[in-house]
């Protein structure tokens, strides 16, 4: 028995040498487990970092250019300002210059009384207290010029960084969906199918806080999940929404991800078509019109996802229409 199991093992032995010489596996590899949502938890970790990140760095790059806009209209008027004020101190000396100034000794030669010469002294100081100002002025001025055009290029340099941050979440992201079997350029759903209405902006709240989600009755979503469905409602996408759902590796538990459903009459079934694909086709063009005002992570829909850095790449998936996102729109937000 002893000999048969070395005969055995000796063979496993030969057959995984002979593998390894002609380049095949012993073994087939076993694949990354898929989620629910058709990825795996690396995939998704990778698509939420890269999200996140790109859409902060956006944020602050908006922010620096606004700042950059307010800084050069700024100094454009504190420009404007020194001309003036440089004329005006000019004018001023040019006054004195062709009058002389007022001196202790000669106001004392033309004054008949002390009182006269306390009063000459009493407007030379007036003057000079003047000009003084006026000096002080145009200069406070140059400081604040010189101050805002070191803001301006304090502000082009974070605005590089940034650009630098979402050109490396853009690749992140990419990589990931590369590495899942996805990530070719995609063109999203039909040109001219994308639902034109325009959606609240979301004005703040965070944390799964809205107890329970109302759409599956159990868990929790954020605040900024619940206006996005809401938004879409309003919007006229009304067949059944489902937010919440505990297990998965998404943003499902932590209530930042919603699954509409596109067909009222297959609700989370087969591969939409006609109508229901048509539908399913606007809603993810609402999100992504929408995707800033909203607070927008990712869609996924018809193997097919839509990401802030990227636009719309190929989603592998596997293994049937909801894995495919075929039989209903996903949407993920940040917190």
């Amino acid at each position: 028995m002893a000999h048969a199991r070395s005969r055995v093992s000796l063979v496993a032995v030969l057959f995984a040498a002979a593998f390894a010489l002609i380049g095949l596996p012993a073994e087939p590899a076993a694949a990354a487990p898929t989620d629910d949502e058709g990825g795996t938890a690396t995939l998704r970790q990778q698509l939420d970092a890269a999200s996140k990140g790109f859409i902060a760095a956006q944020d602050t790059l908006n922010k620096s250019k606004k700042r950059q806009q307010e800084l050069t209209t700024q100094l454009a008027q504190l420009e404007r300002d020194l001309v003036a004020k440089s004329e005006v101190l000019g004018e001023v000396a040019n006054v004195a210059y062709r009058r002389g100034r007022l001196g202790p000794i000669s106001a004392m030669l033309n004054s008949t009384s002390p009182e006269g010469f306390i009063d000459r002294a009493a407007a030379l100081d007036a003057v000079a207290a003047t000009e003084d100002k006026k000096l002080r002025d145009l200069l406070d001025t140059k400081d604040q010029a010189s101050k805002a055009k070191l803001a301006i290029d304090g502000e082009i340099r974070e605005q590089q960084k940034q650009v630098e941050v979402m050109a490396a979440r853009k690749k992140q992201a990419e990589n990931a969906l590369k590495a899942a079997g996805g990530g070719q350029d995609a063109s999203g759903p039909p040109v001219g199918s994308g639902a034109t209405a325009v959606a609240a902006r979301f004005t703040g709240g965070s944390g799964c806080t809205i107890r329970p989600d109302p759409t599956s009755k159990q868990g929790c979503i954020t605040p900024r999940t619940s206006h996005a469905y809401k938004q879409a409602q309003a919007a006229g996408f009304g067949i059944f929404v489902s937010c919440y759902r505990p297990g998965s590796s998404g943003e499902h538990p932590l209530g930042q991800a919603c699954d509409f459903a596109v067909d009222k009459d297959d609700i989370f079934g087969g591969a939409a078509s006609g109508a229901a694909r048509t539908y399913g086709n606007n809603l993810a063009r609402f999100y992504v019109n929408n995707a800033s005002r909203l607070g927008v992570m990712y869609v996924i829909w018809f193997r097919q996802i839509w990401l802030p850095s990227s636009g719309w790449k190929s989603y592998g998936g596997c293994c049937g229409p909801s894995e495919h996102h075929t039989n209903h729109v996903h949407l993920s937000v940040i917190d």
